[in-house]
């Protein structure tokens, strides 16, 4: 998808560039329009395969992870399930972050579905 958007901008910088002395004064952004979208383009195709390799290796260490602390998931008590049930996910990767600062004030991020207006 990047790859066609880029080439997509490409093709209009190329256009827009061949035409550029026959557009009004008010219009010759869209050179520096192309060209930006173009180069945005270019960074896109850089980055999408770096953070892919990225999100692979974080899932590959999660999973080492996972195998060192619990050999054998099944022999798991059933507290232990329900502990976790009851504790919301904590850790660098999972996205919870706990909010404690006292107030009694619930935000919408923290009861989702539930709007805090009346």
């Amino acid at each position: 998808m990047t790859a066609v958007i880029t080439a997509g901008w490409a093709i209009a910088f190329a256009v827009v560039l061949a035409f550029r002395h026959s557009l009004p004064a008010g219009a010759r952004w869209w050179v520096w329009t192309c060209a930006f979208g173009l180069a945005m383009g270019l960074f896109g195709l850089w980055y999408v395969p770096f953070l892919k390799r990225h999100r692979a290796r974080l899932a590959a260490r999660r999973s080492q992870l996972s195998e060192v602390s619990d050999p054998d998931p099944s022999a798991a008590s059933e507290t232990s399930v329900s502990e976790a049930a009851s504790t919301p996910p904590s850790g660098p990767d999972s996205g919870y972050v706990l909010r404690e600062s006292g107030s009694n004030t619930v935000s919408s991020t923290e009861t989702p579905g539930r709007s805090t207006k009346s």
